[in-house]
């Protein structure tokens, strides 16, 4: 890359970033191959309430894959248990296992939702992504700080307007 856009690999500035870069991309993407049950490692809880748990504003970073440049942003989830709750550290843990891919937004929400309901066996998963995309700042149409809104939501949070509502509310843009 370097090379193609001109630049002498060989000076004081570069000849190390060929390096660095290499173990940048491999420490940003070693999402790859991770069961998400390893990253959970047995903090599922007996618990026999039915209210939702909502962890909002969870920082994150990833790489788009279609230009490799980052997106970042917050994560919102929430799940109503059926007879178990997370440790919560697990879920931002959950959030970086995925986003530590070469990613899409879309994607990204969907498949942390998925593996929230799939081991929690939850009632209904709800999860919102807010993210800034510097594919779309740095290049192309260049508007800097748009976001982009993603949502997944499955269960009860889909079919219980109300559980739906009490989530989301926090997450619309105030005017």
């Amino acid at each position: 890359m370097l090379t193609a856009i001109g630049e002498d690999t060989g000076r004081d500035g570069l000849a190390d970033t060929p390096r660095r870069v290499a173990e940048s991309l491999t420490y940003l993407t070693d999402g790859y191959g991770v069961d998400p049950r390893s990253v959970v490692r047995g903090a599922l809880y007996e618990h026999a309430g039915d209210e939702p748990v909502t962890v909002r504003n969870l920082p994150f970073y990833s790489l788009c894959e279609h230009h490799l440049l980052p997106m970042f942003g917050r994560c919102h989830i929430g799940y109503v248990p059926a007879g178990k709750v997370i440790g919560l550290s697990k879920l931002p843990r959950l959030l970086n296992l995925y986003a530590h891919r070469l990613q899409l937004q879309e994607r990204l929400t969907r498949q942390l939702a998925e593996a929230i309901e799939g081991i929690l066996n939850a009632r209904g998963v709800a999860v919102v992504i807010e993210a800034r995309h510097l594919c779309v700042e740095m290049r192309g149409v260049e508007r800097g700080e748009s976001e982009t809104v993603t949502s997944c939501i499955l269960g009860a949070y889909r079919t219980d307007a109300a559980l739906r509502a009490e989530f989301m509310e926090p997450t619309r843009p105030t005017p």
